[in-house]
């Protein structure tokens, strides 16, 4: 049995959690929702002028006098947009880990600098966030029922009651599109999308795209597997939710999927495996969830795991199933998954 933390799964947390689960959800909160940064964004910046209009994937349309000067965030959300300049003053979703380092989906914000609702899931401090006086709340959206991510269900009429609110899809669909919704975001928020930072950023990932393409057509047969460990399950993802598998397939990369019957039974997100039927799929590369609630390879200790050719072999390669929607946090997705299939052997 894996030596790791132990996982305490929540029906909601596994099913929403894009790809291979909501292990970045499924903890229960057991830190202090009252965990804050050092402080907020800068308070006396002047209010942009308006009026501001923007359709969100929900089919909701906010409209405000002004662009919105106060942004509360999910962190995924907040790192996007901070690629494209846009700052906000509160987040909430895994900001940072148990040592107080960034989070990888803090992406490049100073955490230092943000107030932090709350770092897990079910935390969401609404005194702080009423003390920010936001102009709206942002988040994505991982159902079709334009359920906002990481605000909890609980308290959501109470959040929801202080400002409006924003949501953009990262549920059946390509990776392109939720990109084409996050930079529109961007720009509506006054980003200067012609900056040649994000200019190049978006002409590095078409780059991308196109050697992954390449990739995937030169070695066809090379099977890559989307995994994700806690301390008693592996769970396989399917490629017909998530943005990023989604995509993949989409550029012919050759994606081992589960049992469509099992899959049916969790809602389409994937299969959960003991560690014992851990080679149920073989697979020439593995993927893994990077997110910091789930286990990392180099802290798998079951023997089965150690035993697969793809691990044998290093073949194992992070992945995002909550990637920042921005061309410069997602163009190394694909490279590196290029890269892997470039260079894999054929061991399944």
């Amino acid at each position: 049995m894996s030596n790791a933390r132990a996982t305490h799964l929540t029906r909601r947390g596994i099913l929403a959690a894009g790809g291979a689960l909501g292990l970045g959800a499924v903890l229960a909160a057991c830190g202090d929702d009252d965990s804050t940064s050092g402080g907020s964004a800068d308070e006396t910046k002047a209010a942009a002028a308006g009026p501001w209009t923007f359709k969100d994937d929900r089919g909701t349309t906010v409209k405000l006098d002004r662009i919105p000067a106060n942004i509360v965030a999910f962190i995924g959300v907040a790192a996007a947009l901070f690629d494209y300049g846009i700052e906000v003053d509160g987040v909430f979703g895994p900001t940072k880990t148990a040592d107080g380092k960034a989070d990888v989906q803090a992406g490049d914000i100073d955490i230092s600098k943000v107030t932090i609702l709350g770092n897990e899931w079910g935390q969401f401090n609404i005194e702080k966030y009423a003390a920010l006086t936001p102009d709206v709340l942002i988040s994505t959206l991982f159902d079709d029922a334009g359920t906002l991510w990481y605000v909890p269900e609980e308290s959501k009429d109470k959040i929801l009651k202080l400002a409006p609110s924003v949501g953009i899809s990262v549920y059946d669909r390509q990776l392109p599109v939720s990109l084409g919704r996050m930079y529109a975001l961007a720009e509506s928020l006054g980003a200067d999308v012609k900056a040649a930072k994000v200019v190049d950023a978006k002409k590095k990932f078409e780059t991308a795209a196109e050697r992954l393409r390449a990739a995937a057509k030169a070695h066809p047969d090379i099977k890559v597997l989307a995994g994700s460990a806690s301390q008693d399950i592996f769970y396989v993802s399917g490629s017909n939710l998530s943005i990023d598998l989604e995509y993949f397939k989409a550029l012919g990369v050759n994606i081992v999927e589960p049992d469509p019957k099992v899959l049916k039974a969790s809602g389409g997100w994937y299969e959960s495996l003991s560690w014992e039927n851990v080679d149920k799929y073989p697979a020439d590369i593995i993927m893994m969830d990077d997110r910091s609630a789930t286990i990392q390879p180099a802290d798998i200790t079951e023997a089965t795991w150690k035993q697969l050719p793809a691990v044998k072999a290093g073949q194992v390669i992070p992945r995002s199933p909550e990637p920042i929607i921005s061309y410069d946090k997602c163009t190394p997705l694909l490279d590196s998954l290029a890269e892997a299939i470039e260079n894999a052997k054929k061991v399944a």
